[in-house]
């Protein structure tokens, strides 16, 4: 599954009325890619296919910031998907080579809105 198959045209996640839970990754990356990108992008996939993911966002700055934020049906579905197998692999990768620092907030969403 691609970017565009969970998020609308403009890059925005497709979520449902609140409330559901948001978990915001930030990070700051290592230099160099060191197989990240594919990675990422299989994590994007196997993500999408866990039951209770509602969608993500991410951005990066060319300075190694970046924020991603993937949205969740309730704290049992992010559980599931933090003891994910292959996910946990992900992490300690990320641990290891491809990340400086990082923090992971959850958040309850109950309200939603904006310009569309």
């Amino acid at each position: 599954m691609s970017r565009t198959e969970v998020c609308d045209p403009s890059g925005f996640a497709r979520t449902p009325e609140p409330p559901y839970y948001a978990v915001i990754f930030s990070s700051r990356r290592t230099e160099g890619d060191h197989g990240y990108a594919q990675m990422a992008e299989r994590m994007l996939t196997l993500a999408a296919g866990q039951p209770g993911f509602l969608g993500a966002e991410s951005v990066r700055g060319a300075d190694g910031f970046g924020i991603t934020v993937s949205y969740w049906s309730s704290p049992e579905a992010i559980g599931a998907w933090k003891a994910n197998v292959e996910h946990l692999a992900a992490q300690e990768m990320g641990r290891r080579q491809w990340y400086e620092r990082y923090e992971i907030r959850v958040a309850k969403v109950e309200r939603a809105y904006g310009k569309r």
